[in-house]
This record gives C-alpha cells, sequence and structure tokens, in this order.
C-alpha cells in the first residue's frame, strides 16, 4: 500500500529523503514518515507426516486446488493466523508449525509467510464460506494441482528438498 495522504492528519504527503530509504511519503504537519506496506498473509502446506497433502478448493477464487492461506489480523502472530486459518477452512488441528519461507505476491500485494503444518487426518469440516471442496493427495499429484500457481508449488518443492 502507498501512501497518498497521512493516516493521522489526513494531509497531503510529500517526498522526503529518509537514510537509506530514498525518498518516503512524509507528512509536515505529523512530523513522520509513511513507508508503504504489503499486506501479510500465511499460506499452509498440510500434510500428515506420511507423504500426503491436504489442499482445498474455495468457493470465491480459482477453480483450483491451493494450500490454505489467509490475512493476518491486528494483534495476531503468524502462527496464530495458521492454525485460525487451517481450523477454520478445514476443520482439521495443526499437530506442529515449521516455517518454510516467505513469498511477495504482487496480484493482492501480499507478504507470505509460508508454513509446512503436520495435521492428523481426519474428516474434514469445511468452512461453509470459503473453502468448496478438500481432498488429501500424494506428492505428485499435489505437486501436478499446485503448478497452477507458483507461491503454493514453490512452498511444497522447498518444503521437499529441506525433507530430502
Amino acid at each position: 500500500m502507498q501512501f497518498r495522504f497521512c493516516p493521522q492528519c489526513g494531509g497531503e504527503l510529500s517526498g522526503k529523503e529518509i537514510g537509506d530509504e530514498g525518498e518516503v511519503p512524509f507528512c509536515e504537519r505529523c512530523g513522520r514518515p509513511w513507508f508503504s506496506f504489503s499486506y501479510p498473509c500465511v499460506i499452509c502446506l498440510l500434510h500428515d507426516g506420511a507423504g500426503n497433502y491436504a489442499l482445498i478448493q474455495q468457493t470465491y477464487a480459482t477453480k483450483n486446488f491451493v494450500c490454505v492461506a489467509g490475512v493476518i489480523h491486528a494483534g495476531e502472530t503468524a502462527e496464530q493466523t495458521a492454525l485460525r486459518e487451517i481450523r477454520e477452512e478445514t476443520g482439521l488441528e495443526a499437530q506442529e508449525l515449521r516455517y518454510v519461507g516467505s513469498w511477495y505476491y504482487p496480484k493482492h500485494d501480499n507478504l507470505m509467510l509460508g508454513y509446512a503444518c503436520r495435521v492428523e487426518r481426519g474428516e474434514f469440516r469445511l468452512s461453509d464460506n470459503e473453502v468448496k471442496s478438500a481432498g488429501w493427495f500424494d506428492e505428485n499429484k499435489a505437486v501436478e494441482l499446485l503448478s497452477h500457481g507458483r507461491i503454493g508449488v514453490d512452498l511444497l518443492k522447498k518444503w521437499l528438498e529441506a525433507n530430502k
């Protein structure tokens, strides 16, 4: 997000050189810079620890299978968000979270923090609002299903490389 007006006073911002940051939107009235930012999110690769991966189909976005993902709410840590999103979207409980890496998603201006999340296989209890279907897939099928997008397949491949 790029600021044009001060979120505090509403005044128009002007560019000001700030150290190594270069020119940054600055409010002369409030005396502070307003750095641009991306919206922080999590993306969760759900696995059962035995080479199977749970993927979902969303009701509102793509027809493709994807990883569980969601925006970090104010006051939440990335780990709390991952646990909440897994529970909300699949009804499963994560047993273990491992940070894998981060990716920038320009389409929605998101910084996506990627986790591999071990969950116990059980019956999916899907979010009526967000998830159309879910399923368990072996490694090859998961790579195939995620190959339509860059971040999900990158997360899976990075996880696989780290665990060989």
